[in-house]
């Protein structure tokens, strides 16, 4: 029964892509049912298998030495805030990302990571029949993130019609970044987050060659240089009389650093007053009634598209008031509120929930990505992506929902 939802509810969603399509006639349904396979097909591998099980279980258990090894430094300089029987949010979650971003940043600076990002891409563009930028553009968001992996890219993006960048800035919308990945699996089961980033790549494709069909001629299906990597690799290197110089790598490491506690506290900032102001929300709503609350009002609301993971009716009211939160603040929120409780959930109910907060969609991603496109394009293109945040919004939501129904099939 609830598996039958669970398919029902992967083609409702679908469904409703093809509903909001600015082109409907021009989707490329033979590409699209291609990539829908080879993501129940890796789903399938990754959680069924024992051999996919032990890849994502291994990945997550690198992810967490890394985590471990960044609390040796913690402990060095707030050592009241480590040698305790349980640590606080910011102790445990967010300050390993201060030796995690660097890491990826080397990575980048060496030219590993370019490396990885280039191949991934080509192999994806081929097994999927897509544009060579867009498969690139997923992997680049997978290991850097939206406005990383979109400011590394600005000579594309200026060669781009805006048609091609507006899929862009839908695919933004479902990324997540590798070098916070530690942070998300001291929260959630990891196994289901690493899961949920190669499948959430395919269906960022899958939904914005649905919602946004857009014809690439072979002329222009071309790559143009990665201009570097990572919050600091951006600014790794500049040119000087007509050659590439690159900067010392101490100076790029510190500026690495800087960033990585630029984000701490912008994460820091936006969990406390995000929880703080849904209080204020809730406060004043109960004024009217004790029951009504913002988490009850968005579960009203989200409910149909979590009854349609196939869940029963009392659980599909919780992820719902769960999908609801992540969207109007963000992951984190969530991830919070269920660490401690997500271990007694049921399975299916822990996959499609973990699979579901994987990723950058919500309202405050929406602003981001469209600062990050003013800085790089033309007015034109700026108009383009302005005009339609909407679909920016829906992509990230059904890409989500997509991928947790997809990851949900197999976990019972």
């Amino acid at each position: 029964m609830y598996l039958l939802v669970n398919v029902v509810g992967l083609l409702i969603f679908i469904g409703v892509g093809f509903l909001f399509s600015k082109k409907k006639k021009e989707i490329d349904w033979c590409s699209v049912l291609i990539m829908l396979v080879i993501n129940l097909v890796l789903a399938w591998f990754l959680t069924s298998f024992s051999i996919g099980r032990d890849i994502v279980l291994g990945a997550a258990n690198g992810f967490n030495w890394l985590v471990q090894v960044a609390y040796t430094g913690i402990a060095f300089a707030l050592p009241s805030w480590v040698n305790v029987k349980q640590m606080d949010f910011v102790a445990s979650v967010l300050l390993p990302i201060l030796m995690i971003i660097p890491l990826f940043d080397i990575l980048t600076y060496i030219g590993v990571l370019p490396w990885v990002i280039k191949w991934l891409g080509r192999g994806l563009a081929k097994i999927t029949g897509q544009p060579k930028f867009e498969s690139f553009f997923a992997v680049e968001m997978m290991f850097l993130g939206n406005t990383e992996a979109l400011a590394v890219s600005s000579l594309q993006l200026k060669q781009m019609k805006a048609e091609r960048t507006l899929t862009l800035a839908m695919m933004s919308m479902s990324c997540v970044t590798a070098s916070i990945i530690g942070a998300y699996t001291q929260m959630m089961p990891g196994q289901f987050i690493l899961t949920a980033i190669p499948v959430n790549i395919i269906n960022a494709i899958i939904v914005t060659n649905i919602l946004n069909p857009v014809k690439v001629t072979p002329e222009e299906d071309t790559i143009a240089k990665m201009g570097g990597s990572g919050s600091a690799a951006v600014e790794a290197t500049e040119m000087v009389e007509g050659k590439v110089e690159r900067e010392p790598f101490f100076s790029f490491l510190g500026d690495s650093i800087l960033n990585a506690g630029k984000l701490v506290l912008i994460i820091t900032a936006n969990v406390i007053a995000f929880v703080a102001l849904a209080a204020l929300i809730d406060k004043v709503l109960q004024l009217v009634n004790p029951w009504i609350t913002l988490e009850h009002l968005l579960g009203i609301v989200m409910f149909p598209f979590a009854w349609l993971m196939g869940l029963d009716v009392h659980h599909a009211f919780e992820f719902a008031q769960f999908m609801g939160t992540k969207l109007v603040t963000n992951e984190f929120v969530v991830m919070g509120k269920v660490q401690h409780s997500i271990g007694s959930f049921a399975p299916h109910y822990q996959a499609v929930l973990t699979v579901f907060v994987t990723s950058f969609a919500n309202f405050s991603t929406v602003g981001m990505i469209i600062g990050a496109f003013k800085g790089l394009v033309d007015r034109e293109k700026n108009d383009m992506i302005a005009k339609n945040v909407g679909y920016m919004l829906l992509s990230g939501i059904l890409v989500s929902l997509l991928s947790a129904a997809t990851v949900g099939l197999f976990v019972w």
